[in-house]
């Protein structure tokens, strides 16, 4: 006997989409993950957040980030319109609760490459919608050395880097999933399998009930 995947009926089930939260410590590979799924799952869009931060000449509004003044941020979080936000540099930073709450509606899937604080707003802000995933090291060694390889920072600034990666790595409990990154498609095929168990959780498939109730109904 074939399966036939929900993928695969004329009618697909709708659903309600998630929001995929991705975090580890700078090196662990999270940014790597998130770049290769939004490449190869057309279902994810990657969350585009507000900031304070002036436009860099090779960024467009809209796309990197939205580019709004500080006033206009304040507004914005003091209406309740922003699902996380962070003040980073002295610049602010934040995640609209609109288009990240329409596109759900949509049962498009959202992105979101945060670190631990970002998240933790997140899941105060909406637990039912999160999927929370953790990427770990091997080792700090294997961190260490993975820095270095990027060969984008100093002596100092790698320092501190692996500095707070024993305290972001605390964190670890406070997410869904945790994912130890030693092999890069192992640790890509791990976090595919926890998406796809996600996406047919009963509680965000709305679709069920026209189903069931269209089965029911069939004569035999």
């Amino acid at each position: 006997m074939t399966a036939i995947h929900d993928a695969e009926l004329s009618q697909p089930i709708a659903r309600r989409g998630l929001m995929l939260v991705l975090s580890s410590p700078s090196g662990a590979g999270k940014s790597t993950i998130a770049r290769t799924l939004l490449e190869t799952d057309k279902r994810f869009a990657l969350s585009v957040s507000v900031t304070t931060r002036k436009r860099r000449p090779s960024e467009i509004d809209g796309v990197h980030y939205h580019f709004i003044d500080v006033d206009e941020f304040h507004r914005l979080r003091e209406a309740g319109a922003l699902l996380e936000w962070a003040e980073v540099h002295g610049n602010f930073y934040g995640t609209p609760r609109a288009a990240a709450e329409k596109a759900m509606r949509s049962g498009q899937d959202m992105l979101f490459d945060i670190d631990w604080q970002g998240a933790r707003q997140l899941q105060e802000q909406a637990r039912s919608d999160i999927v929370s995933i953790f990427i770990l090291p091997p080792s700090m060694k294997e961190l260490r050395t993975r820095l270095l390889r990027r060969a984008e920072d100093s002596p100092a600034t790698i320092a501190v880097r692996l500095q707070n990666a024993r305290v972001e790595i605390q964190r670890w409990r406070d997410y869904d999933y945790v994912v130890v990154n030693e092999d890069l498609d192992q640790a890509f095929s791990s976090v595919r399998a926890i998406i796809a168990a996600e996406r047919l959780r009963r509680d965000r498939r709305p679709g069920l009930f026209d189903f069931t109730a269209g089965l029911l109904a069939e004569e035999f």
